[in-house]
């Protein structure tokens, strides 16, 4: 069974409430009734009532059995005002501020994660990747003993043999310009974690680098030297080595010239970029060129799932997303 069809059945056994916030976009309607049919998740459109409907009757998107949750209108604003006061009233928050705030589609639904009023959210077709990180971190913050917000991308290449029969995880492609060692490590745990509890895979982390083994020496190839050694002593059960080329990671015949004493080095199935630039340019060089499935981004370490698309997103990259958001939140 493929991955994702793996994950919309784990969705299906334990259905969450699952809110999108731009509920007034194309792909996110369309997504919506699509979610719906194939019991993904509960969803939860947040926007004007007779906007949204208006739209989805322009589309063709039936939008029976998706709730509509208008900020301006709802039952459950001023509790979700007050509440964000008291949250942010030691950073200069007043309550006229509060309601003009929580107003805002974005920060409505997270109020609504943090109130358990759903249990995950998506958003990021229209919005930026900052957008979605202001109110979860205000709001959800993280998960408790972890440091460091970060996101994966899953890649699935067609007919590649490398990582787990052509998947890998991608980590941090959206969110930390450029993290530090112990931001590395705590990016490189994470993912692996991810790894094994969503993707049901025997985490082998890569630490990328253009230095394999100490080939190069250079203050960017020492932190991510760093990161792999804070790594190790942290988590001693993890299969993580680096710092490791590209080709090191993930080409047995390469890995055996260059790090021929390492256990990841040609089997890697998570590979950890030294910065978001490399991360990110890298996803999108395989998701073009390789014609691959980029699953993502997905968040990791906030206390409750929220998690990020791509503006370039698909409706069925948005519904894959919130059956990723809908397992984070089984869990």
């Amino acid at each position: 069974m493929k991955l994702m069809e793996q994950i919309w059945e784990s969705a299906r056994k334990d259905i969450k409430k699952i809110v999108l916030p731009e509920g007034n976009e194309e792909r996110t309607l369309v997504a919506a009734q699509k979610i719906r049919e194939e019991g993904l998740a509960d969803v939860i459109l947040v926007g004007a009532i007779d906007e949204i409907k208006a739209k989805a009757s322009s589309l063709g998107v039936n939008l029976e059995g998706i709730e509509i949750e208008d900020p301006s209108t709802s039952k459950v604003f001023e509790k979700y005002a007050e509440e964000f006061y008291e949250l942010r009233k030691n950073k200069g928050m007043t309550l006229e501020k509060a309601k003009k705030i929580v107003r805002d589609p974005l920060y409505f639904g997270t109020m609504m994660v943090k109130m358990d009023d759903a249990d995950g959210m998506v958003s990021g077709a229209v919005h930026t990747t900052g957008d979605l990180l202001r109110p979860g971190l205000q709001i959800i913050k993280t998960a408790p003993g972890v440091s460091v917000v970060s996101s994966f991308f899953i890649m699935v290449v067609p007919g590649s043999k490398y990582g787990e029969e052509g998947m890998l995880l991608f980590s941090d492609c959206a969110v930390n310009p450029n993290p530090t060692s112990d931001q590395l490590a705590a990016i490189a745990i994470a993912t692996a974690d991810t790894a094994k509890k969503l993707c049901k895979v025997e985490p082998k982390v890569a630490m990328l680098s253009f230095s394999t083994m100490g080939s190069a020496d250079h203050e960017s190839v020492d932190k991510v030297r760093l990161a792999t050694e804070k790594t190790k002593e942290l988590r001693p059960d993890l299969l993580i080595d680096g710092e490791m080329q590209l080709d090191a990671a993930i080409v047995e015949k390469v890995a055996n010239q260059k790090a021929p004493n390492s256990e990841v080095a040609g089997k890697a199935n998570v590979l950890v970029f030294p910065d978001l630039q490399s991360g990110n340019i890298g996803y999108k060089l395989v998701q073009r060129f390789a014609n691959a499935e980029a699953i993502g981004p997905v968040c990791q370490g906030f206390a409750k799932p929220i998690n990020d698309l791509s503006r370039g997103c698909s409706s069925d990259d948005i519904v894959n997303v919130v059956a990723l958001t809908a397992v984070q939140a089984q869990k």
